[in-house]
């Protein structure tokens, strides 16, 4: 496997006075080739360290990708780190000092010394060309190592790697390489949680393939990639194991979020919903509604955050609010009841709960909610408890709460993992 390794140069990265997107570009890039970026090093603009740096990592890869250091000031010191590390004399390059002449003539610029300072480069070393910027990109050979320097710019980095880079390293590459990585999208299951269940089920996991996880609440992205042509049949066989492991813990392959996929099965089976929101102050008919095409599944969306106005809008019984307060499985089931009734829709789901950080009790404390959803003839409740931050438990609620439908729609009788583990604690 090619050995790909990055040197970003430039004190304003040591600083944080920029945020380094280049190397973020180049990885992607990489990992989109079949190619792992096995090391990445920043160093400021200090001669010695860079030279220090250089040699270090030519020592080891197959190919360095050196980034910034090539401008016309005195902190650009790409050029001369490589001569001394290299041996080679700088000196002016014919094809360089062209580009650099061009760049002015077209910008009716005047070549000065700085500008100059861009054409003086180590001897032997081959220009890789610059489409946009002042500051030609060059290679050398050094140590066995090819060693590639690019300016900091990031559109003249993406310009020169897609149009000069990339091909050079395709032809180091071989014939065999293919990466593909195909991804699930997983809710109600932890990291942890799925590199168990993977553990214990699958012992005989093939080492030629790779998994990764991705965490992007309240989502869990479930990478498997391969890394050659003829992996194709065992990586597709492996995520189709882990597709049935997950069983209905998985929310799709396609990328989508919940409210996105929730969408489309209401809109295969022209199906409508409705929402009665108390603590989560109508995320969940915002998340809904954030979706192109939701008005034709979405009928209704009542954030009653008050007792009054649980009575008011959705017609809850005083009398059960009294008796069991707004937290309670009797007041959810009358809030899904209400909503169903006055939008006429298909299916509802209703939350009440304590988002805090104050309000809770000993027998409900913070983090405590109630779910209703379902049909006006089959409403489902469950008591979940999500001891969190206050956007934390609006978030989690909101899209269980939308998992819940999706279930529900799917006809899934199976109990959602979140729903055993997220239980209040037994009172001692």
């Amino acid at each position: 496997m090619l050995n790909v390794q990055l040197l970003l140069t430039g004190n304003e990265l040591m600083s944080g006075d920029i945020v380094d997107t280049n190397s973020v570009f180049l990885a992607q890039q990489l990992k989109s080739m079949g190619v792992e970026l096995t090391r990445k090093t920043t160093v400021g603009d200090n001669l010695p360290l860079l030279v220090e740096q250089m040699q270090t990592l030519s020592q080891s890869a197959d190919v360095v990708i050196i980034n910034g250091g090539l401008g016309p000031t005195v902190d650009d010191m790409t050029a001369q780190a490589l001569s001394e590390m290299s041996g080679r004399t700088l000196t002016i390059h014919p094809i360089a000092l062209e580009q650099v002449k061009a760049w002015c003539v077209k910008r009716n610029y005047r070549l000065t010394g700085p500008n100059m300072k861009q054409a003086l480069l180590p001897m032997e070393c081959d220009i890789v060309d610059n489409p946009i910027g002042s500051a030609p990109g060059f290679s050398l050979r050094h140590n066995d190592c090819l060693i590639i320097c690019t300016p900091g710019v990031p559109r003249e980095l993406k310009a020169m790697f897609n149009e000069q880079i990339k091909p050079i390293l395709k032809q180091m590459l071989p014939d065999s390489v293919q990466v593909v990585t195909d991804k699930m999208q997983v809710f109600g299951i932890g990291e942890s949680g799925l590199q168990k269940m993977i553990n214990e089920s699958f012992p005989d996991w093939p080492e030629s393939l790779e998994l990764g996880f991705r965490a992007s609440m309240p989502l869990l992205e479930v990478k498997l990639t391969s890394r050659e042509k003829s992996q194709n049949t065992l990586r597709q066989t492996w995520f189709n194991k882990l597709k049935t492991l997950f069983g209905s813990h998985l929310i799709n392959t396609d990328g989508a979020n919940i409210q996105q996929t929730l969408v489309q099965l209401l809109q295969q089976k022209q199906l409508r919903m409705t929402t009665a929101e108390s603590c989560t102050g109508g995320l969940i008919a915002a998340k809904v509604t954030s979706v192109a095409g939701s008005s034709q599944v979405f009928e209704a969306g009542y954030v009653t955050y008050s007792n009054q106005m649980k009575q008011a809008m959705l017609d809850v019984d005083a009398e059960l609010l009294a008796q069991h307060g707004a937290v309670s499985e009797p007041v959810v089931i009358a809030m899904a009841k209400g909503a169903l009734a006055k939008s006429n829709a298909d299916y509802a789901v209703a939350v009440s709960g304590i988002a805090g950080p104050d309000g809770g009790s000993d027998e409900k404390p913070v983090g405590t909610v109630w779910l209703a959803w379902g049909s006006k003839d089959a409403l489902q409740t469950t008591q979940l408890y999500f001891p969190a931050g206050r956007a934390y438990f609006q978030t989690y609620v909101a899209n269980a709460a939308l998992d819940l439908i999706r279930r529900e729609v799917l006809e899934i009788d199976e109990t959602p993992r979140y729903v055993t583990e997220r239980q209040l604690p037994k009172q001692k």
